[in-house]
């Protein structure tokens, strides 16, 4: 397995230049380079909140994360760092530090919806950081949620209106988690205490009446329930209470934090590395660094061009490079795997065909392993005919290979013999009888040569084609043999050469059903590993369609009961 890419500081990836967004190839090189499936943890808020102090903590460094000690944001655009998840093995955990939303230089407000809306498409767990209480004000400043449908598209075919159509997206989104900074309240409510769960959930109920502040706030409040149906919230103190050292928070040592800071800290972290699922496309399509360094291109490139991106689309487009890819690993594969079994010539047709079959199995499993959404088996078809045509050039290599070793070990083998034609020691009274016994010889010694291959009867038969009209002259010349002798003799040869005939034709036969006995085989094998991959793939839409109704059915009861709830004088 290659190495994947050590990130020992984090990088620009989408830059932010002139509020024009652009990919920075130097980060996508080293997304591309990560074949291991990625775990994404992306933070949002607005500028100067403490968002990337947070990230860092979470990489556990004082450093890394560009920190501003002034009003002015530091991060532009989108910063990656790409470290080993510590408790995942074989995965690549993915840390997003964005710029901050409402900052007052900006000229174009949508720049920020887009940062904001690439961050949700990329991410597993989306984490919002805003400082103070959820109140109306800090609902309001998430006005970025309520634009999501118009910024994203799910279906290429459906028309959309507004949130009532979030369930198409929940899929797509990551789970999301409200990072609450500087929070100084007790958490009470009705004089009963609540968790921090509880507090998120009863900041986001509806509130009553029909005032365009309170239906803008409920807005909010309803994006998120629908759009994340997982969600968890953590308050944090302040991280000291010295203004001297929070201007240079990153320079701080551990044991001078607030000890109440550092265990919410840890809290938070110790849930991230447990809870953050793997990131996932709809249907349970693992994303690797490589596929969401392509999902991020589409991305990017539909917002340049003015087009509303569409998460179907991308998908199918990230399915045609990837299943692309996947029939080169798996013909590249057979590849490997027979040059490395097959051992030319093989002694049977049927010994190449079994390590055929064993290498186009796996074949097969390492495709239907990193294809996904080819529909039309467009792919698979491909694949069928590129391990087809490496099956037919393996049979010709073993084939050719036969002929050569056999031709070789036949004429060693018949160097006396063809020194004793030249020289006319068969040509005397009982010659025929010598050169019998003598070409009889050679053949018991050819057969006696292993692993001469599938051409051995074939090579040999053109060798005793080629001796019938010597045997002919020497039967003729042989003076010692009566006429009715000679006649006996030449009908037994013909009837040899028949013989052999027959044998060979026989023999091509059975290499004929044996190799439409191995196509057939071929076929079965992919329909078998097809079939299990398709039971899978229905099972995992089985169980997310179940999530995303329940998931509707579960808001609507609650958002029926609260309109209920508000309606009551």
């Amino acid at each position: 397995m290659a190495t994947e890419p050590i990130m020992t500081a984090p990088i620009c990836l989408v830059e932010n230049q002139e509020e024009q967004l652009n990919l920075n190839p130097k980060a996508l090189w080293i997304l591309n380079n990560i074949s291991q499936p990625v775990v994404v943890v992306g933070i949002v808020g607005l500028y100067r909140t403490g968002k990337s102090y947070l990230m860092n903590r979470l990489a556990g460094q004082n450093h890394g994360f560009p920190l501003g000690s002034t009003v002015k944001s530091k991060t532009k655009g989108i910063w990656m760092w790409c470290v080993p998840h510590p408790s995942k093995l074989n995965h690549t955990l993915v840390f997003l530090d964005t710029e901050g939303l409402g900052n007052l230089e900006k000229e174009d407000w949508k720049n920020d919806s887009w940062i904001f809306a690439l961050t949700v498409l990329l991410s597993s767990t989306l984490i919002y950081n805003s400082v103070g209480t959820i109140n109306h004000q800090a609902l309001e400043q998430l006005h970025y949620m309520t634009e999501l449908t118009q910024l994203v598209r799910a279906k290429s075919s459906s028309e959309y209106n507004g949130v009532e159509d979030s369930a198409k997206f929940v899929s797509f989104f990551p789970d999301f988690i409200w990072a609450l900074r500087d929070f100084a309240l007790e958490m009470k409510i009705n004089g009963y205490s609540i968790t921090e769960d509880e507090y998120l959930e009863d900041a986001l109920k509806l509130l009553p009446g029909t005032n365009p502040k309170i239906q803008n706030s409920n807005m909010s409040r309803e994006c998120i329930r629908q759009f994340f149906p997982k969600r968890k919230c953590f308050i944090f103190d302040r991280p000291s209470n010295d203004k001297n050292l929070l201007v240079h928070i990153e320079n701080v040592p551990e044991d001078q934090l607030d000890s109440s800071f550092r265990e919410q800290s840890n809290k938070f972290r110790t849930y991230i590395f447990t809870h953050t699922k793997t990131k996932t496309l709809g249907e349970g399509i693992i994303v690797t660094g490589n596929r969401l360094g392509t999902l991020l291109k589409a991305y990017v490139h539909a917002i340049r061009t003015g087009e509303v991106p569409c998460l179907e689309n991308v998908v199918t487009t990230l399915a045609q490079r990837e299943n692309s890819v996947a029939v080169q690993k798996a013909a590249d594969h057979y590849s490997e795997q027979m040059a490395q079994r097959v051992r030319f010539p093989t002694d049977t047709l049927q010994e190449l065909l079994d390590v055929h079959a064993d290498c186009e199995r796996e074949a097969i499993a390492v495709f239907m392993e990193h294809s996904f959404k080819d529909d039309k088996r467009e792919f698979q078809q491909k694949l069928v005919d590129t391990i087809e045509k490496k099956k037919k050039d393996f049979l010709l290599q073993n084939e050719d290979a036969s002929v050569k070793y056999s031709q070789a070990k036949l004429k060693q083998l018949s160097y006396p013999l063809m020194k004793n034609i030249s020289r006319g020691t068969f040509c005397v009274p009982g010659g025929h009888s010598l050169y019998i016994e003598a070409k009889n010889k050679v053949e018991w010694h050819y057969h006696l040569v292993p692993r001469k291959g599938v051409k051995a009867n074939e090579v040999l038969q053109d060798f005793l084609q080629y001796q019938l009209a010597i045997e002919k002259s020497i039967l003729q010349g042989d003076e010692a043999l009566t006429c009715q002798e000679k006649a006996l003799a030449a009908e037994r040869a013909k009837k040899e050469a028949a013989e052999k005939e027959l044998e060979l034709l026989t023999e091509k036969h059975k290499e004929q059903m044996q190799k439409m006995e191995a196509q057939e085989r071929s076929f079965r094998e992919y329909i078998a590993q097809l079939r299990e991959k398709l039971e899978r793939e229905r099972e995992s839409l089985q169980r997310e369609q179940e999530e995303m109704l329940m998931h509707k059915l579960k808001i609507l009861d609650v958002s029926g009961f609260q309109r209920q709830e508000a309606q009551i004088p």
